[in-house]
């Protein structure tokens, strides 16, 4: 059962929210005040947190960046204000969604499961490491250089992270969710097609080595081979 922290000043509104999330099979703890919530998170360990933003004592972006600071727990905020700037804000705090008061409590578990799932999947991700070496080829994450003895090639961001994904799965398939959670965060029919675009590209630079190729395993995933 996993574990969530609620908080949320609103007595009547917090009641109704555990209790719902309890009834969908998650362990709920429930803080009323920001100064409440960091004293509980310090002294436990949760899954996810649900923070409120306007709260007494200390308001939830504050409450967001201690956790942040003290421990690395996935979180969102719930808001009663719908402004571009306290969105960008959470965001920059290192929020992983945001909800605006009313909201369907159907979409909060949407949202609930999603984040669970995703942060589940990043940490079975295989080792990582700071150098990969297949065929004539080797990659740095770190500086996202593709090195051969043709040329060397910087990767954007995202080929990066994809293929030192398809590397960290050396011999298997790399499960197509894995990567769209991982990198893109979202998992629907556009992102799946952006994932497509940037596979292609990286088969596009490995063509170098004619020993190495990047097979697709039809709504499975990626394999990277090496003959």
């Amino acid at each position: 059962m996993k574990k969530i922290l609620l908080v949320e000043d609103e007595e009547n509104f917090g009641s109704l929210l555990k209790n719902y999330l309890e009834l969908s099979q998650y362990e709920v703890h429930w803080a009323m005040n920001g100064a409440e919530a960091y004293s509980i998170v310090k002294q436990n360990e949760f899954d996810l947190c649900i923070l409120d933003v306007m709260m007494p004592h200390m308001d939830g972006f504050t409450l967001g960046e201690k956790i942040k600071d003290e421990k690395d727990i996935p979180f969102f905020f719930l808001t009663a204000k719908n402004q571009k700037e306290d969105m960008v804000k959470g965001y920059q705090i290192g929020a992983d969604d945001y909800l605006t008061k009313p909201f369907d409590t159907e979409v909060l578990l949407l949202k609930i499961k999603a984040l669970l799932s995703r942060t589940s999947n990043e940490s079975n991700l295989p080792n990582e490491k700071e150098k990969y070496e297949f065929g004539t080829f080797e990659f740095s994450p770190v500086s996202r250089m593709l090195k051969h003895p043709q040329g060397d090639k910087k990767l954007s961001p995202k080929e990066s992270m994809l293929l030192e994904l398809l590397c960290r799965y050396e011999g298997k398939i790399m499960p197509r969710d894995v990567a769209l959670d991982t990198i893109w965060k979202q998992n629907d029919y556009f992102t799946k097609r952006s994932m497509d675009v940037y596979v292609g590209k990286l088969r596009k630079y490995l063509k170098l080595d004619q020993t190495i190729k990047i097979e697709t395993f039809h709504q499975m995933g990626f394999q990277l081979m090496v003959d």
